[in-house]
């Protein structure tokens, strides 16, 4: 009877001094997360992650620990040596895989270095910016920013739900760039528009994150709803039945994926190509529909007169040749980063040393958008949307070297390019011509996290269109 007592008793003791023993529980942090990750799960199913690590961030300092064997920075040392510095041995933990596609990991499902640079050296030349600045890829883009424009024009005398016309131009957009003659045509063909509406209002991620931290539990759920793996048919058939397609335009990753270079086998170009057209639509729609938002705000008003009068004096310009634009979109990505969630990685397996702490081997460790980009040492009045700062010469190299919404490094995003010219040309064809406002129906709009991305709460924005004489 005495061991029945005992056995637990020493098996508390134990679990409290290994965890007390740890190098990380001298770290700041809450007392809490040096038991347990508890808390922190509950904030990543409810989408609060990112406001919760702010805030501790707020309270602690640029490192803090956030779980027993996790822990946040927010300074650029730790940032470069986590994701920029090469061969630092920071590898991908498993929360990747929770982005596979067909059973398959893709470029940003794969942890191992090695494969995910082969798997790069395939696809990097379709992403390069020389690539996307073909006129073929332009003309079709300004092709789709005038039919979104259209669109919003044609809704209620000009009172429109952008978020829905945003999220069917960045699939368009993707698709072209995807599969070039075979894209969607959401913004005009109702039966691609139900791919879009599939795509972008689907809260997809929860069941797998049941599955990274429960496995046992998302196999109960599993077997009660067989179809949960199939929460995007539509756009599962559009994507396997493309790749099949013959003849794609030379510049489409279609092609290259059909090349001899490739060497993948048709499931894994389906599911890279899905990877690509899921992540296009969420970076670009949702960081467009913030921004216009932010724009649409009457008191940045000057704002879209100043863009407008760069826009209409820029004859002979290329859309890349407009630093005023180009501030805007840095500061719109700035202060609403599509992913504004952390990018783990695991520590060195002999340990190593972040912002003057010892991180033992096999920690997960992480930066976030949100926060890095909140530094008021690097963004005077961070929480002030200022495209003007971004056309100053004081303070240029910590500006651009801090900027964190397509990640950093090797690991970077890969759509980068792609995803700054749609967002630049639509934003030409839109604020060349038209001022946007708020409409009536509604007058703000909040910031809801879903798990990864951020969009809009309840997912609409409606803005007034109005033509400028």
């Amino acid at each position: 009877m005495f061991l029945v007592y005992l056995i637990p008793f020493l098996a508390t003791v134990y679990f409290v001094y290994t965890r007390l023993a740890s190098p990380l529980a001298k770290l700041p942090g809450p007392t809490y997360t040096i038991f347990t990750p508890l808390y922190l799960i509950y904030n990543e199913f409810t989408g609060n992650r990112r406001v919760y690590i702010d805030d501790l961030h707020t309270i602690y300092g640029r490192v803090v620990r956030i779980g027993p064997n996790e822990v946040s920075f927010a300074s650029y040392e730790a940032m470069k040596e986590i994701y920029t510095s090469g061969g630092s041995g920071f590898d991908r933990t498993e929360f990747y895989e929770l982005f596979m596609q067909f059973g398959t990991k893709t470029l940003f499902s794969m942890p191992p270095r090695g494969e995910h640079s082969q798997r790069k050296r395939i696809l990097a030349d379709r992403y390069a910016n020389t690539n996307i600045m073909r006129p073929e890829t332009i003309d079709a883009l300004t092709e789709r920013a005038k039919q979104f424009l259209e669109n919003c024009l044609a809704e209620n005398g000009g009172d429109a739900d952008v978020y829905v016309h945003l999220h069917c131009f960045a699939l368009d957009g993707a698709s072209q760039h995807l599969f070039a003659p075979y894209g969607t045509n959401s913004l005009k063909d109702p039966e691609d528009f139900k791919i879009m509406e599939e795509m972008s209002y689907a809260d997809s991620l929860r069941a797998p994150y049941l599955e990274y931290y429960a496995p046992k539990v998302a196999a109960f759920f599993d077997n009660l709803n067989s179809k949960r793996s199939r929460s995007v048919p539509l756009a599962n058939d559009f994507v396997l039945d493309a790749v099949k397609k013959p003849n794609p335009a030379s510049y489409s990753l279609l092609s290259k994926l059909h090349s001899k270079a490739s060497e993948l086998e048709e499931l894994s170009a389906a599911a890279e190509s899905m990877d690509h057209l899921a992540a296009g639509i969420d970076t670009t729609g949702d960081g467009l529909c913030f921004l216009m938002h932010e724009l649409s705000l009457p008191h940045n008003a000057h704002i879209q007169h100043k863009l407008r009068e760069e826009i209409d004096g820029s004859q002979g310009k290329s859309f890349d040749q407009l630093p005023y634009l180009d501030a805007v979109v840095k500061e719109g990505l700035r202060v609403f980063p599509p992913i504004p969630m952390s990018f783990p990685r695991y520590s060195p397996d002999d340990g190593t040393t972040l912002d003057g702490h010892y991180i033992p081997g096999h920690v997960i460790v992480s930066c976030q958008p949100f926060t890095l980009h909140k530094d008021p040492a690097v963004f005077p009045s961070p929480e002030r949307f200022d495209p003007q700062r971004w056309l100053q010469d004081k303070g240029e190299l910590e500006r651009n070297r801090m900027f964190f919404a397509f990640s950093q490094g090797a690991r970077g995003c890969i759509g980068k390019h792609l995803a700054l010219a749609e967002m630049k040309i639509l934003l030409r064809e839109v604020y060349g011509g038209y001022r946007t406002g708020l409409s009536k129906e509604k007058a703000n709009m909040i910031l809801d996290d879903q798990v990864i991305s951020s969009r809009p709460k309840g997912q609409k924005c409606r803005l007034v269109f109005e033509k400028v004489v």
